[in-house]
């Protein structure tokens, strides 16, 4: 016993700890094995195959890649979930609780495959996915790692997986186009990234084998045809290199590259190549220790083969920006056939094969542009730390405890599951509001509740990787101000605080409208004149719709005098209508004050309407007024429309008479300009007239959000001369639109 008071372990050799280690490991699994065969001996998985033999093949492909013996056990657990009440706990009660959480986070990934499987396969319109295939399977990969807080879970569906497929090989079986699909799009690509080579491959092959059936035996036929002989002369040429290089004192690893049907239909594909054109159907692996070396040997190829120069890649010399480097040239032989060889270092070797960033750019992204899927960065920069988490993949069953603290790679964001199996990726703390807005912003807008896994949950409720989220939405409706509270957490996404702001503003904004609406309604009943088309008046008053009128009315920021001026005139009386057609019948026509030849008398009153405004060379027609003789209409004016609909025995007819000359007459018109408001704009605009030597008499001008208004009146000659004019007023800064009202 020590001073303390203490009892110490005996300390015992390194050796002696890890056979301790790796016979309570073994033991795991047996003991994993026995908790899940009564379970799931007799269980069939949807594919067809027994759980229990499908349990059993995943531990041996983890086994066969090296992997810990707490993920083989996991294979057995993962299965025994849907069968236990409580199977987290009662499987940390057994195997501990990071083995259970492992178990657990995995079953999670089987069932969300499961429905998206389901999900491609029904065709979902996209009103009902919200995705394209293209990013829901990109959001699947995303998912996959993002679930992976423990890169284990990864590793235990990668090798189910082609397991899965594994068995639909063996059995001869249909295999239903989503799953191989999934497998080749999602998968195959994962196991690329993370250094997997030889699941990556065998996956490729097989998917690609279950989609295109004809053309992989089509290669396979192609492959075959003289085997024997192309194995024996490759064969030949390692002993023939191996040998020279010896005598040259250099030590090298020569090896032949393995020929994987999928890798060279892409590459027939992307390059348009015919099969016999494909270059590294042999090819040739040297490894060496030095970059002296390299470049040694690449003197020898090049001395005792014909060199296919354009297909000569020194990428020691000039890196691919990932860092990838290795010598790469094609060359033939005597009879003419192409042979590529690869020449590196050894530490070359390593990061090609296990730097999953170089890996990844180099195969799929295409370094001579064949096809492939293209790369995120910031995407792939996470899964090169999940690279360096692999090498470490056997510390991680050890260290489940540091992961367990929620040290995640993907905190910044979560990814759940529409009721359709849809993914939709959110920040993190999103909650079901954020959730319904990023489906669509109606559903949120309309959001009254959520089911999360099927439980109903408060609105303000955290989500989690991997939940199934339904929303519950009333048929009409809006948000509540209480959402944009930070104190109450309804909203983590900035973009849903913005669609809930948006909402409110809109709101407000038809208020104002409706407030002025009603205004100016009032103001046409009490005129008489409510038949008016309410557009046709915004239009006159220089407005753009007649909600634009009614919103600066409803601010007030308009005075409804002006509409009263422009609609009610006063008008004195006027003799009987039979009189005045008996007085004027046959009358010879005379030339007004105005310039307006009329039927009429001498001294005839004539005026212009101040609603148009007419000037040479308008259309015109007169109308008689009571009290003010004969106003004087443009004949596409709605007031003068309105007047003739009603009293179409008071139309006059009138044309205008000689107004050329120095004494003709000037006419007042209305020009009316939309522009961006800015210092300077009216300014800049009266120089326009001042230079055109047209005279401003008045001047009408508002701005409303950003938007200047404004009405000239000027006077003119004739109207088309105001033409040019409006012409160059539209050439002015900010002027988007000038025209005569």
């Amino acid at each position: 016993m020590s001073a303390s008071g203490r009892l110490h372990a005996p300390l015992l050799p390194p050796v002696m700890l890890a056979t301790a280690d790796a016979a309570e490991q073994a033991e795991t699994r047996a003991k994993a094995r026995a908790f899940a065969e009564p379970l799931i001996s007799g269980e069939m998985l949807d594919t067809g195959e027994n759980t229990l033999a499908h349990a059993d093949a995943v531990a041996a492909i983890l086994e066969d890649i090296g992997s810990s013996v707490a993920m083989q056990a996991a294979c057995y657990l993962v299965y025994t979930c849907p069968h236990l009440n409580k199977p987290e706990e009662v499987m940390a009660k057994a195997f501990g609780p990071h083995l259970a959480q492992l178990a657990m986070q995995t079953n999670q990934l089987v069932h969300l495959q499961r429905l998206s499987r389901a999900a491609e396969s029904s065709n979902l319109s996209s009103d009902n996915s919200q995705l394209s295939p293209q990013l829901q399977t990109e959001n699947v990969r995303k998912m996959l790692l993002a679930f992976s807080r423990d890169l284990r879970v990864v590793m235990l569906r990668l090798a189910s997986r082609l397991q899965t497929l594994r068995h639909f090989a063996a059995a001869k079986l249909p295999v239903p186009q989503a799953l191989a699909s999934e497998s080749l799009r999602v998968f195959a690509p994962l196991a690329n990234r993370l250094g997997i080579w030889q699941i990556k491959w065998e996956m490729e092959d097989l998917s690609f084998r279950f989609l295109e059936p004809a053309t992989y035996k089509d290669i396979a036929r192609l492959l075959d045809e003289k085997r024997a002989e192309r194995e024996r002369y490759m064969l030949e040429l390692r002993q023939r290199l191996q040998q020279a290089l010896a005598k040259q004192g250099i030590a090298a690893s020569v090896e032949g590259r393995p020929k994987h049907i999928y890798s060279i239909v892409r590459k027939m594909r992307g390059k348009s190549l015919a099969f016999d054109q494909v270059f590294d159907i042999r090819a040739l692996r040297v490894v060496v220790q030095s970059v002296a070396d390299c470049y040694q040997v690449l003197s020898w190829v090049h001395e005792h083969f014909a060199a296919i120069e354009q297909e000569f890649d020194d990428y020691i010399a000039k890196p691919k920006v990932n860092g990838y480097q290795s010598l790469h040239t094609v060359v033939r032989d005597v009879d003419g056939g192409p042979i590529e060889v690869q020449i590196r270092t050894q530490a070359m070797h390593e990061h090609a094969e296990h730097g999953v960033a170089a890996h990844w750019a180099y195969k799929e992204a295409g370094a001579k542009g064949y096809a492939g899927v293209s790369a995120n960065s910031e995407y792939d920069t996470k899964i090169a730390v999940l690279r360096q988490l692999l090498a470490w993949e056997r510390d991680l069953s050890g260290a489940a405890q540091d992961q367990a603290k929620g040290n995640g790679l993907f905190d910044d964001r979560i990814y759940v599951l529409t009721p359709e199996a849809a993914v939709v990726e959110l920040p993190q703390g999103a909650t079901p509001i954020d959730f319904a807005y990023t489906v669509h912003t109606n559903l949120g807008h309309r959001c009254r509740g959520a089911k999360v896994d099927g439980a109903m949950v408060t609105l303000n409720t955290p989500l989690a990787n991997g939940q199934t989220v339904e929303i519950t939405a009333i048929k009409e409706g809006g948000p509540s101000r209480d959402w944009l509270n930070p104190e109450l957490a309804y909203l983590a996404s900035p973009r849903a605080r913005a669609k809930v702001r948006a909402w409110f503003n809109a709101q407000i904004s038809t208020e104002t409208i409706a407030r002025g609406r009603e205004s100016v309604e009032k103001l046409l009943q009490r005129l008489g004149r409510t038949s008016i088309r309410l557009e046709d008046l915004a239009s006159q008053l220089g407005f753009k719709s007649a909600d634009g009128l009614f919103e600066v009315v409803g601010k007030d920021e308009y005075s409804l005098r002006n509409i009263e001026v422009l609609l009610n005139p006063p008008e004195p009386a006027l003799q009987p209508d039979q009189y005045f057609q008996k007085k004027f019948k046959g009358a010879v026509a005379r030339k007004s004050p105005s310039g307006v030849l009329v039927v009429g008398v001498d001294s005839l009153l004539t005026q212009l309407s101040r609603c148009c405004k007419p000037a040479p060379p308008d259309p015109i027609s007169g109308f008689v007024t009571r009290g003010k003789g004969v106003s004087i209409h443009r004949q596409d004016c709605s007031n003068f429309r309105e007047l003739a609909s009603r009293h179409g025995e008071r139309v006059i007819e009138v044309r205008w008479g000689d107004h050329k000359g120095p004494d003709a007459s000037v006419y007042p018109v209305d020009v009316a300009v939309e522009a961006f408001d800015r210092q300077g704009l009216l300014r800049d605009i009266s120089e326009v007239f001042a230079k055109e030597k047209m005279n401003v008499i008045g001047v009408q001008t508002q701005s409303v959000k950003g938007t200047a208004w404004m009405t000239f009146t000027v006077e003119i000659h004739d109207a088309v001369s105001l033409n040019k004019v409006l012409g160059s007023v539209r050439g002015v800064k900010g002027v988007r639109a000038a025209r005569r009202r």
